[in-house]
């Protein structure tokens, strides 16, 4: 997946996925979480991983699926091209958190 695929907030929210495993259990486990996060993002680009429809209650149009402790949500604009919009984390409360990023 390129990067250009992921909104501005999806790779801010890497970088900070990144920086707190990287302070909380080294570089090296900051590293593998961050390639299985791109391996989840390929996955969904290619159809390798379920697509679930984003619940109405949402009130967003989209997919989501989950990557370890996160849950990565995404859409597709005009012309079928995949964007994921954000990354957050299982803890977060999801349907608030949605609605706050998510734009029509």
């Amino acid at each position: 997946m390129s990067r250009d695929q992921l909104s501005p907030l999806a790779k801010e929210q890497i970088a900070e996925i990144y920086a707190y495993t990287h302070a909380t259990w080294g570089r090296e486990q900051a590293d593998r979480y961050y390639l299985k996060l791109f391996d989840c993002f390929d996955a969904i680009a290619d159809r390798r991983m379920v697509w679930r429809r984003i619940g109405a209650e949402f009130g967003a149009d989209g997919y989501f699926c989950r990557c370890e402790h996160h849950f990565v949500y995404w859409r597709l604009s005009s012309g079928d091209q995949l964007r994921i919009v954000t990354i957050l984390h299982e803890r977060m409360h999801q349907l608030e958190q949605l609605r706050a990023v998510w734009e029509p």
